[in-house]
């Protein structure tokens, strides 16, 4: 049907010689409409199957149970217990993101936040490989408003994990007019943010497979990777890690090894070996007094003289008798 009208219209400006606005409708309309999407229809910049495996494995594309009606637009269908995100509109918004981080020039002033647990290892390494100022953990009230205090910053783009655990960084950046970007679930509420970007934020393995697509966006776009070229660094390394699972783990693991162990044959005795010193019940081996080459001494207490005289006996005497010597006669 558009092509049958197309060509109405070009037969009947060839035949009048006069400009009309059904070509130029029917012409630039489609365009704009194309370019309403970030991918602007280019294959490099389509949504790729692989892709759409880790979102799937991911589960981000499931949503919360219920919707606000700012992220109905997001929706591909709605179940009892979630909804439903669409996919393609999740990569869009991506791509938009990217195209806005790839176009600070600086890429310190680009500062990303993360108070959930689940995102300030995916915040961390994000930082690290865009190079951008990352908070991780809580954020400090005054930040961005209070010139006074030593941790004050000037970003010029905020990008934040959950609108509603990060809603405090979010209200100081609307009041010195800094952009947000937000990952948001299907419930986020999206005051005073700019782009939000539609996935699960509840899950530990969505939040961070959509820091590291975004990070490998924001590289492509500034051209310090090949889009043909797969990403050496792994998803695995944005994910959230519980280090009391992963200690329990590593224990069980070393008693499991400990019990299977093959028992070993005891040492074959060594017939040139030095002879082992004997153990003292109670005082070890290497504690013993060493052997005296000395004559034994004697034991005066073994018995009385030579004679056989008893020292304690007395004659009868008795020293504490009374005598009543008169000494001044």
């Amino acid at each position: 049907w558009y092509q049958r009208r197309v060509r109405e219209a070009v037969v009947s400006t060839q035949s009048t010689g006069s400009f009309n606005f059904s070509i130029w409708l029917l012409s630039v309309v489609p365009l704009l409409i194309i370019q309403l999407n970030m991918s602007g229809g280019l294959p490099c910049l389509a949504l790729v199957k692989e892709d759409v495996h880790k979102m799937l494995a991911a589960s981000s594309h499931l949503g919360a149970a219920n919707c606000t009606f700012q992220m109905e637009n997001y929706v591909f269908k709605k179940r009892s217990e979630s909804c439903v995100i669409d996919i393609k509109k999740t990569w869009e918004k991506l791509l938009l993101a990217a195209r806005v981080i790839a176009s600070i020039e600086n890429p310190a002033d680009v500062c990303v936040i993360s108070s959930r647990n689940f995102g300030q290892r995916a915040v961390l390494k994000f930082a690290s490989h865009t190079s951008s100022t990352a908070i991780a953990g809580r954020f400090t009230p005054g930040t961005f408003t209070n010139q006074i205090q030593a941790a004050f910053k000037e970003p010029r783009l905020l990008v934040v994990t959950d609108p509603r655990a990060d809603h405090q960084a979010i209200m100081e950046s609307s009041y010195v007019n800094i952009p947000v970007i937000a990952f948001c679930n299907t419930d986020s509420p999206t005051k005073y943010v700019d782009i939000a970007i539609p996935c699960n934020i509840k899950s530990s393995d969505s939040i961070g497979l959509m820091w590291w697509m975004l990070a490998r966006e924001v590289l492509r776009m500034r051209g310090s990777i090949h889009r043909t070229v797969e990403w050496d660094v792994m998803p695995d390394l944005f994910f959230y890690r519980d280090e009391t699972k992963e200690a329990e783990t590593e224990a069980a693991a070393e008693i499991a090894g400990a019990d299977s162990a093959p028992a070993f044959p005891a040492p074959a005795v060594d017939a040139f070996a030095a002879p082992m010193v004997p153990e003292v019940a109670g005082e070890p081996a290497t504690m013993m007094q060493p052997a005296s080459t000395f004559p034994a001494k004697e034991d005066w207490t073994a018995g009385g003289d030579a004679t056989g005289a008893d020292w304690a006996a007395d004659a009868g005497g008795d020293w504490g008798a009374d005598t009543n010597t008169d000494w001044a006669a």
